[in-house]
């Protein structure tokens, strides 16, 4: 009886630590009325529309994106180490049982914590711009591929673009 309830009471952990990485924002394919759709807005011009022009005076480039937290053990270190000492103390029995069960945790606490790094670790370029009222405004941005220093650029909506 209680090898029935160890696997399934396993997968019930493993499914509401699944549970918890689900986007909120998603919306099945629209095949019938019954779904709800998503309605998209545009704010009024004065509201976060914002557009100006001027030049690059620096690009740094920000390893690990805006976030900065590359290298911290997280919640996915945790999550991987529970997961993988739940899937292997499921192996074995005496010894062998808690070789597997350390195993488990230690290899999963490494690949949630990869997984984490991951999904965090993008690069980001700082782009520092000398508007032409004489202002300075620094934007933060995924992508720099055709910005340079001393190209004129167009800012718009916190985005950095090539002006031609």
């Amino acid at each position: 009886m209680k090898t029935c309830r160890t696997p399934a009471s396993a997968i019930l952990i493993a499914a509401a630590i699944l549970a918890g990485c689900a986007s909120p924002g998603y919306y099945p394919p629209a095949t019938s009325q019954s779904y709800p759709v998503p309605v998209q807005s545009y704010p009024a011009p004065s509201q976060s529309y914002y557009q100006s022009y001027g030049m690059i005076d620096s690009i740094q480039l920000l390893q690990g994106g805006a976030t900065g937290n590359v290298g911290n053990v997280g919640v996915g270190a945790v999550v991987g180490g529970v997961v993988g000492g739940l899937l292997g103390n499921q192996v074995g029995g005496g010894r062998g049982r808690k070789a597997a069960t350390v195993a488990g945790v230690v290899g999963g606490a490494m690949i949630g914590n990869e997984i984490e790094r991951n999904s965090q670790g993008r690069d980001a370029y700082q782009i520092g711009v000398r508007l032409d009222n004489g202002t300075h405004q620094t934007i933060t941005q995924e992508s720099a591929a055709d910005l340079q220093i001393g190209t004129r650029v167009r800012v718009e909506n916190n985005r950095v673009y090539r002006y031609y």
